[in-house]
């Protein structure tokens, strides 16, 4: 697995996390990880910058988090240019919907709610029309306990069918809050078997969709060849460690 690029698209730092990015980003490296996305909520600081730390790749993302479909198609064209990683909470059919809908949104979580998984036909239908990847947020099961963990799996089980039928991209993540949040690449792919999925679905959730995201985004017009992005309007160019310059 080591030789794996594997990454984690759902990652909080302060103000959202209790941890900065540089400390998040190094226990991510020292588990094996290529990069990890800072995605805090649009609305409660800017978004951080792509870099680079001590070898691994810090993402520039963004988590919307509205209750209106035209003010969320609206956030989705505003940050598109700007950020690496555009991730929508759901949870209400509307958002859902409009979230998977849009093909500039990468990714679609916390769409459930406490009675179903919030994840239907429909949704995965557009899902696969448009590239938009569902999360498999682990969190939402490994903190809980007794009926409500029975019932996160459940919820898991129903979408992983999904997935599995409508061939609808999709992400792993701890989506971490904290140090104590993050989990290695090795409890994720354990913790997903929990609800059925098989070691390969598993590395497609944390390495071949994750990198196909990326790839994806990168060959926008912020892209300019590997190594090199442009980061912002002002056309700073930040080169990748190791090109020696």
């Amino acid at each position: 697995m080591a030789s794996l690029d594997i990454y984690d698209l759902n990652v909080y730092s302060v103000p959202e996390g209790k941890n900065t990015v540089e400390e998040m980003a190094a226990l991510a490296k020292r588990f094996g990880y290529a990069g990890i996305a800072i995605t805090n909520p649009h609305d409660s600081c800017k978004p951080e910058k792509a870099s680079v730390s001590k070898g691994l790749e810090i993402l520039s993302g963004v988590e919307l988090r509205v209750d209106n479909a035209s003010r969320l198609h609206g956030l989705v064209g505003k940050y598109r240019s700007m950020v690496d990683i555009i991730v929508v909470r759901g949870g209400s059919e509307n958002i859902n919907r409009a979230a998977v809908e849009n093909p500039n949104v990468d990714i679609l979580t916390s769409f459930g709610s406490t009675k179903d998984s919030g994840f239907n036909h429909v949704l995965a239908r557009s899902a696969n029309e448009n590239d938009v990847s569902i999360s498999f947020d682990l969190a939402e099961f490994i903190g809980q306990r007794g009926g409500r963990r029975v019932r996160a799996l459940s919820n898991f089980r129903k979408d992983l069918e999904l997935v599995r039928k409508y061939d609808v991209p999709f992400i792993l993540t701890a989506n971490a809050r904290c140090l104590y949040d993050m989990r290695a690449p090795r409890e994720l792919i354990a913790l997903a078997g929990l609800f059925g999925m098989n070691r390969e679905e598993a590395l497609s959730g944390i390495c071949t969709n994750p990198q196909r995201i990326i790839s994806k985004n990168r060959h926008s017009s912020k892209y300019v060849f590997d190594g090199v992005e442009i980061l912002d309007p002002s056309m700073d160019v930040v080169l990748d460690e190791g090109d020696g310059q």
